[in-house]
């Protein structure tokens, strides 16, 4: 009764175009839902994403949800998961992206979601890891595995925003490391980030993991931005 009185003075409104929720909508509204600028991707073996990482890292398949446009409804949509506490969408992105990666021959096989981790410091000063989000709605519609008990960050790097890419790597080549290898022994595992540019951040950590004996690594951001 009182979530529906303060409804009407304070309506909920679409964290993408925030425009007014309908009563069975949440937080993304139906229009945006199936109109934001998916890739489509994850079908495709070869794919901008995928291409970053040839001749880089032995990546099985890499995709992304979406294309990041700056000024775009997905750039709108990550700012609020990162820095409005917003953590549902990324919980949301994350159900609706596992459920179209399970249908696909590149990714039905995965048995374990990792996030990139964020460094302790990073995490009390946001007080989570929105890349963590995405992945528990992944593993959650895939009804897998969500582990942050096998790579952590081990120093604090400086953004990323205005490096090169050469300058991106640099910042993250040693940043990881592994612990609990056991637990990912012979897994194929799907790591997950926000935004993919270069694939710095990502490339490093997969060769981490992949130091790991028997282990496959797939790749799966929120977007997609190409320089």
């Amino acid at each position: 009764m009182l979530k529906d009185f303060l409804s009407l003075i304070y309506p909920p409104v679409c964290a993408s175009c925030e425009g007014i929720l309908m009563h069975n909508e949440n937080l993304i509204c139906t229009h945006c839902l199936y109109r934001l600028p998916k890739t489509n991707y994850h079908y495709l073996q070869d794919n901008p994403v995928a291409r970053l990482f040839w001749g880089r890292a032995d990546i099985a398949a890499a995709a992304a949800m979406f294309t990041f446009s700056k000024g775009g409804k997905i750039q709108h949509l990550i700012h609020q998961l990162k820095y409005r506490n917003q953590k549902e969408i990324g919980k949301i992105l994350g159900h609706f992206y596992g459920n179209e990666l399970k249908q696909t021959d590149l990714f039905k096989d995965i048995n374990m979601v990792v996030p990139v981790p964020l460094h302790l410091e990073k995490i009390k000063k946001r007080g989570y890891n929105q890349s963590s989000l995405f992945a528990e709605g992944i593993a959650k519609s895939m009804q897998i595995e969500c582990s942050e008990k096998i790579i952590f960050r081990n120093t604090f790097s400086e953004t990323q925003t205005r490096k090169s890419r050469y300058k991106r790597w640099q910042n993250v080549e040693t940043i990881f490391e592994t612990k609990n290898n056991f637990l990912a022994k012979g897994k194929h595992i799907l790591i997950v980030d926000d935004v993919v540019t270069t694939g710095s951040t990502l490339e490093a950590c997969a060769q981490t993991l992949l130091k790991i004996p028997n282990t496959t690594v797939s790749i799966a951001a929120i977007a997609f931005a190409a320089l």
